[in-house]
């Protein structure tokens, strides 16, 4: 046969089909206690001044982006990063021009005109919180099969610092997400760097989305970000480390486009990010003790304490997959931000929780996997009890 029948023959690559099996059912009931949990609270707590501040400053973000008329003066100069405030005023813009409302009409008015005004302003970061909880499940899933993956995400979608993140407008789960994004895409890229060329692009543009993503949320992150994902860049990229500086390269450049596009490409704007002093922090232990010891969070702190012990006594617990959370943990959980607000134990979470997962899906395959499995059930239960019971409300 001629070669140019042999290949007009040859059947397209399938393209792999979404699976939504007994595991991702689980999954997303565990997603969906979380979406029920921010729900409640949503519905339950009043707006606050802090509401109307990043519904007023985000509206005007998008419906006059002129730094005369717009948040540059009305709302001051936003230094740590506009993406929390474009999240919570869009579904208001939008909103607003359903309703074919003025450009005028403000928060505090519509809140008589919209009952949905509460949710509306809210719901985009359970969104991004969602997300969050799907990438961290899919994560430890691949690295610690379904175990993992279960313990990682019950004991997020049952953290009241998730709850309290995901149901206000504030930065720090966008923070959280493009963190975590960022360092294993990274870790992505420079597996990729062991193969073919073509297969590196994709990973590299998505890489540059965190990149921005983290940039645009909170200029305290950037730092810690380039510094994990450097390193393990350069650790798993052995023997190919030449166009490591490249690609760094090019995504720093990506994303400062993304944060001057977050500023509406307006220079004075752009340079204030960097010249109000907001990317300053400095090191201290206090806020970490402060999680640990909160009642709420104490399932966690077992299974937090309990896994430093076995990856301690158990040589099988030891190796990239679960040093690689810990190490980020370890350097996030002790960051102040001493330049503005932020929330440093919040962005170590997720990789707290996949060191957790890690360490117990490893020991779920030793001869004791009962009693680590009732271990691990009643820490489960112990934290979503807690948790439920810190919600507002809920008991009374």
């Amino acid at each position: 046969m001629p070669d140019d029948q042999k290949h007009s023959t040859q059947r397209p690559p399938r393209l792999r089909k979404f699976r939504f099996d007994r595991p991702q059912q689980f999954a997303a009931l565990l997603l969906l206690g979380l979406l029920l949990q921010c729900l409640f609270v949503i519905q339950r707590a009043p707006l606050t001044d802090t509401d109307y501040q990043y519904a007023r400053c985000g509206r005007e973000m998008w419906e006059k982006p002129s730094p005369i008329a717009g948040y540059f003066t009305s709302c001051g100069n936003i230094h740590d990063g506009t993406l929390a405030y474009r999240a919570a005023g869009l579904p208001l813009t939008l909103q607003r021009i359903v309703l074919g409302q003025g450009a005028d009409t403000s928060t505090w008015e519509m809140r008589h005109e919209l009952s949905a005004v509460r949710l509306l302003l809210r719901i985009p970061f359970t969104l991004i919180a969602l997300i969050l909880g799907a990438a961290l499940w899919w994560v430890t899933r691949r690295l610690y099969g379904n175990a993992g993956g279960y313990i990682a995400l019950g004991l997020y979608c049952f953290s009241p610092l998730v709850v309290d993140a995901a149901t206000a407008p504030s930065s720090e789960i966008l923070t959280t997400l493009g963190l975590f994004a960022a360092i294993y895409t990274g870790m992505g890229v420079a597996h990729a760097m062991h193969g073919p060329r073509r297969k590196w692009r994709p990973r590299i543009i998505l890489l540059t989305l965190a990149f921005g993503m983290v940039a645009a949320s909170h200029v305290v992150a950037i730092l810690p970000m380039i510094v994990l994902v450097t390193a393990f860049m350069a650790y798993l990229a052995v023997g190919h480390r030449s166009p490591l500086p490249l690609i760094l390269l090019l995504c720093g450049a990506g994303m400062l486009f993304l944060v001057f596009a977050s500023y509406a490409f307006h220079p004075d704007a752009f340079s204030y990010y960097f010249r109000s002093g907001a990317g300053r922090f400095s090191f201290s232990l206090d806020a970490t003790k402060q999680l640990f010891r909160s009642l709420p969070n104490a399932g966690m702190t077992i299974a937090v304490a309990t896994s430093v012990v076995l990856y301690v006594v158990t040589r099988r617990s030891r190796y990239f997959g679960n040093t690689a959370p810990l190490l980020c943990a370890v350097f996030l959980l002790p960051l102040i931000t001493t330049g503005g607000y932020g929330e440093p134990r919040l962005w170590a979470l997720p990789f707290i929780l996949a060191f957790v997962g890690g360490v117990f899906a490893d020991v779920l395959e030793t001869r004791h996997r009962r009693r680590y499995l009732w271990l691990m059930i009643a820490i489960f239960v112990l934290q979503a009890g807690l948790c439920l019971a810190s919600l507002p409300g809920l008991l009374g």
